[in-house]
């Protein structure tokens, strides 16, 4: 029987993933081009959440709501740490930190982790459709 936190060290592994992407497509983004960075930074977020969400079901051999808990945690705690990551950017800039950004390390995971269970259920119940026998 495997570790009931072993799911956790993975989520965490994969959320620390999410923040990074952001950083690093947000670094060449100045001016009108900063829309084509963000869209390739949702892009390729997204193909690390499908694939989680697969690995969790079919590696795991987790039920789809687990799978589906599993990588929504991975993705709640990956924007924590975005939302920490700009709290500590403002604050090393020497800006005026606003109530904004404190309230992103609260609102950040809530609006992407329950959007992403929902999306993993129905990444799963999609999967389950096309690998029928």
């Amino acid at each position: 029987m495997r570790s009931d936190k072993s799911w956790l060290v993975r989520a965490a592994l994969v959320a620390l993933i999410y923040p990074f992407i952001g950083i690093t497509f947000a670094l060449p983004a100045h001016g009108a081009a900063t829309r084509p960075w963000r869209l390739a930074a949702w892009l390729v977020s997204a193909v690390v959440f499908v694939a989680h969400v697969r690995f969790e079901h079919s590696r795991v051999r987790d039920s789809p709501s687990r799978a589906a808990i599993h990588a929504s945690a991975a993705v709640a705690m990956g924007a924590f740490l975005l939302a920490a990551w700009i709290n500590l950017h403002y604050w090393f800039a020497g800006g005026q930190q606003g109530p904004r950004a404190l309230l992103a390390l609260l609102v950040f995971p809530l609006v992407t982790g329950l959007p992403a269970f929902v999306a993993g259920l129905g990444l799963l119940f999609l999967f389950a459709r096309i690998h029928r026998p």
